[in-house]
């Protein structure tokens, strides 16, 4: 969908006066979907809503195309898959640089404003991997945007989770670099400083009480309920503030003090653990909002806080690795719906807009035949394919379907393999255990979904997708029947 300037002008002004006080948001455009929302409905519906920046995790055709005079400012993404490339061939980085960004710039009017060179690849579950090939790539790829001539309008950046800092003392003041990379960031400070360009952070208080049962609840959160922390009389109500401060003082404490900071991802899943639903993410989302409205900002670093939730949508292809809330992060479904009352501050009503055009397939579902047993030897064998193909993430102690009895949950896994399969014939002939019905079979939380119509861009034309075959190891943990 292209803009003209007009419209982009209007967007911009009508934003500024709707929230003339709350500190940058934007928000994190993610495509690992079985069936992503078309683009052009994306770039609508982010402009309905009034988020004006977007950080993209690759350089989609398609999706920049759409962002073309749209008014929204773009980060483009660099996937870790590619550093290797790049960091050892500057030719590749400048042919990279003329296809994805010169281009998008000086032929569609995309406001790219930032590259993001790879994605939190010092993660220590990493093991190393890219340790090497960062550093080169985004040097390269900073070059190539000098030889373009877009040094000035696009910044370089590397999205880092925040274990690449840590304390000495546990308090934000102890805070420095990762000691087994500590000369390697320090480089890459400098040399992100030396050109303009931005720290950018991914900060999850969400992933600190997933892997640490005796975390503070309350901590996570921001109304201040929490019993503080204090660093030397300063005082720490919520795990953010701790954590952006601790980044403050690990840069302040390496000569980079001033340095600009990027929250790259923040934000709280709805589903696929006890700790990720619908309550929780707007308590966490809303109160993040209302955080940095004031532009206040840290205790250690006030003003503005320039930040990307994390997520727009839901995506349903993502890995599960890290846990089954990975599929979860959106503050939209997959299908655009908002899950709950969100108030950006960037709208009239003050309430999320769900996307307008999106095209369903019909209104029937597959489910578990009425009168078929829970122990059919047909059934686990069904239940463990259709999971390893399709998404069983709600199933499961604490989720969204949490509540469901055997026969329901095992409908819930026929359904999903045959809505991703664009409900085939084919897709809902588990042998004489399941059926297709138009009677919706959603109960309380739990939705059973109707597809929306495959995309067939430019950018996915041919692309399959095959679910990671660890939900069907872990489809035995799940209590389904």
């Amino acid at each position: 969908m292209r803009w003209s300037f007009v419209e982009a002008v209007i967007v911009l002004t009508v934003a500024a006066v709707v929230c003339p006080k709350v500190s940058s948001i934007g928000a994190n455009w993610g495509t690992q979907a079985s069936h992503p929302l078309p683009p052009d409905i994306v770039v609508r519906m982010l402009r309905d809503n009034g988020i004006l920046k977007v950080k993209l995790f690759d350089a989609e055709y398609d999706t920049l195309r759409a962002l073309g005079k749209s008014g929204i400012e773009v980060m483009v993404g660099i996937p870790n898959e590619m550093l290797a490339s790049l960091a050892s061939s500057l030719k590749a980085a400048e042919k990279w640089v003329a296809k994805n960004v010169s281009t998008h710039i000086n032929t569609d009017g995309v406001n790219i404003r930032y590259v993001a060179v790879g994605n939190e690849p010092f993660l220590s579950t990493y093991n190393g991997t890219y340790l090497r090939t960062t550093f080169p790539a985004l040097r390269n790829i900073q070059i190539a945007l000098i030889k373009a001539g877009l040094q000035n309008q696009v910044k370089v950046t590397c999205p880092l989770n925040a274990d690449v800092y840590e304390s000495s003392n546990t308090f934000p003041s102890g805070g420095d670099f990762r000691a087994n990379i500590r000369d390697l960031m320090i480089t890459i400070v400098k040399f992100l400083s030396d050109n303009g360009g931005p720290f950018t952070v991914n900060i999850y208080p969400f992933i600190s009480l997933y892997n640490d049962a005796n975390f503070p609840v309350d901590y996570a959160f921001f109304d201040g309920n929490s019993q503080p922390v204090s660093d030397g009389g300063t005082f720490y109500y919520n795990m953010f503030d701790a954590n952006y401060d601790t980044l403050v003082h690990a840069l302040e404490k390496n000569g980079f003090g001033n340095m600009p900071i990027i929250v790259g991802e923040i934000g709280w899943p709805t589903d696929g653990d006890k700790n990720a639903n619908v309550e929780f993410a707007r308590k966490f989302n809303q109160g993040f909002m209302a955080h940095i409205s004031g532009g206040k900002g840290t205790p250690k670093r006030p003003g503005p806080i320039d930040a990307y939730l994390f997520s727009l949508i839901d995506e349903d292809a993502k890995s599960v690795q890290p846990g089954y809330f990975e599929r979860h992060w959106g503050i939209f479904t997959f299908d655009g719906l908002p899950k709950y009352a969100l108030n950006l501050g960037t709208t009239n009503t003050g309430a999320l807009i769900q996307a307008k055009g999106v095209v369903y397939l019909q209104k029937k579902w597959c489910v578990m035949k009425p009168n078929v047993r829970l122990d059919d030897p047909q059934v686990a064998p069904a239940v463990s394919y259709a999971c390893s193909l399709g998404d069983c993430t709600s199933l499961g102690v604490g989720t969204s379907c949490g509540n469901l009895d055997g026969k329901e949950n095992i409908s819930y896994a026929f359904n999903s393999y045959y809505q991703i399969n664009d409900q085939l014939d084919t897709a809902c002939k588990f042998p004489n255990i399941s059926e297709v019905t138009k009677t919706d079979p959603s109960t309380g939380t739990c939705r059973f979904p109707i597809m929306i119509e495959p995309y067939y861009g430019a950018a996915v034309q041919g692309k399959v997708f095959v679910f990671p075959l660890l939900v069907a190891t872990a489809i035995a943990t799940l209590s389904i029947f």
